[in-house]
C-alpha cells in the first residue's frame, strides 16, 4: 500500500482509467439527495458535535493555520501569490491630519483611526478545497455543470455550504512519528494500510464524521531548512489512491494534510495530474484541507498519548 509513487500495489501503473473506476465505485453522487452541496459533511450531525464536544479535558487551544503574509509558501504558479497587505489610513495620516475627525462619530474632534485591506487568492495558506473546486469532464460534485461556477463565484458547491459544518470530532494520524522520522521524504505514498496502521499505533480509533488530520511533517520540514523551497508544487509526501477506499469506508467527513496538495506528488498517474482530486472531491464530495500545520499539535498528542480532540 505503501509503494513509490507511479506504481501501484500489483506493480502496474495507474492511469486515467483507474481514476475513472475508483470515482465510480467511491461516488456520493445523489446519495444525500440530488441537491446536495455538502458532500461527506452530511456525516456530521448534533449528535457528533455533542460528543465532540466531551472531548474537551485540558482546555488547551491549537491553532493549526500558519500565517497570512508576504513570506507565505506560494510562488506565483497556478495563479496563486502570497497576501498583499496595504494601509488605507496608518499612525503617519493622522499625525498629518489627512484622516476623516468625525471617522468614529467622535466628540471630542480628536480620534483618528488605522484601516488597511489585504490582496490574496483564496488558497495562499491555510484552507479548504471546496467541492466546486475540481472539475472532471465537465462537472463537479453531485452531477452539477462546470457553468455553475460563474465569473461571480460558484452558484453550487461552494465552500460557504460548510460554514456550519466545520467543527465536530478531529483525529490526528502522525504518520511521520509512526514511521520514527521527523518527516517523510518528497514522493512517499501514504496507503490504506499505513492509515489504519497509524490509527491502531497511536491507539484511537477513526469514526464516521471524523475530521482526519494527516501529519507528514512537511512543514517542520520546511521550517528546519529555513525556507519553503518546492513546497508549492514541487515533489511530496502524500496520500496515494488506495487510501480513497480506507476514506470512504470510514465515512470520514474531512481531511487535512500538512503538504501543498494533500495527495503524493509526483502522482501514481502520469496521465492526470492530482488524481484524487478528482476521486476524493468531484465523487466523493469530501472536503479538503491544506497547508495545515500540525507542529504543535503533534506534540501536544505524543505528551499525553490523546490523538483525538475537539476540532473546529
Amino acid at each position: 500500500m505503501n509503494t513509490a509513487a507511479g506504481t501501484s500495489d500489483t506493480g502496474t501503473t495507474p492511469s486515467i482509467d483507474t481514476v475513472r473506476e475508483l470515482s465510480e465505485k467511491y461516488s456520493n453522487w445523489g446519495r444525500w439527495g440530488d441537491d446536495d452541496q455538502l458532500g461527506t459533511l452530511n456525516f456530521v450531525g448534533a449528535e457528533e458535535v455533542v460528543a465532540a464536544a466531551g472531548l474537551v479535558r485540558k482546555g488547551t487551544v491549537i491553532s493549526l493555520g500558519i500565517p497570512f503574509g508576504d513570506s507565505g509558501p506560494q510562488n506565483g504558479g497556478f495563479a496563486r501569490f502570497n497576501p498583499i497587505h496595504l494601509m488605507t489610513r496608518d499612525g503617519n495620516d493622522a499625525l498629518a491630519g489627512t484622516t476623516p475627525r468625525d471617522f468614529y462619530k467622535g466628540r471630542d474632534g480628536y480620534t483618528r483611526s488605522a484601516d488597511d485591506i489585504v490582496i490574496m487568492p483564496l488558497q495562499c495558506a491555510t484552507q479548504w478545497d471546496g467541492l466546486s473546486h475540481i472539475i472532471f469532464e465537465n462537472r463537479m460534485y453531485n452531477g452539477y455543470s462546470a457553468d455553475l461556477v460563474s465569473s461571480k463565484g460558484a452558484l453550487k458547491n461552494a465552500i460557504t455550504e460548510a460554514r456550519n459544518k466545520m467543527v465536530g470530532r478531529g483525529v490526528l494520524l502522525d504518520v511521520a512519528k509512526a514511521r520514527g522520522v521527523d518527516w517523510l521524504e518528497p514522493g512517499t505514498v501514504i496507503g490504506a494500510e499505513e492509515l489504519q496502521g497509524c490509527a491502531d499505533a497511536q491507539g484511537v480509533e477513526v469514526r464516521r464524521g471524523d475530521t482526519v488530520l494527516i501529519r507528514t511533517g512537511q512543514m517542520g520540514q520546511v521550517r528546519s531548512q529555513g525556507s519553503w523551497g518546492d513546497y508549492a508544487g514541487g515533489s511530496a509526501p502524500g496520500l496515494g489512491l488506495s487510501a480513497a477506499g480506507w476514506i470512504h469506508d470510514k465515512q470520514v467527513a474531512a481531511i487535512a494534510t500538512d503538504t501543498w496538495g494533500m495527495e503524493v506528488l509526483p502522482n501514481e498517474t502520469p496521465d492526470v495530474f492530482q488524481p484524487l482530486h478528482i476521486i476524493l472531491i468531484v465523487h466523493m464530495g469530501l472536503t479538503v484541507g491544506e497547508i495545515f500545520d500540525f507542529e504543535d499539535l503533534a506534540k501536544d498528542c505524543s505528551e499525553d498519548g490523546v490523538y483525538e480532540f475537539l476540532f473546529s
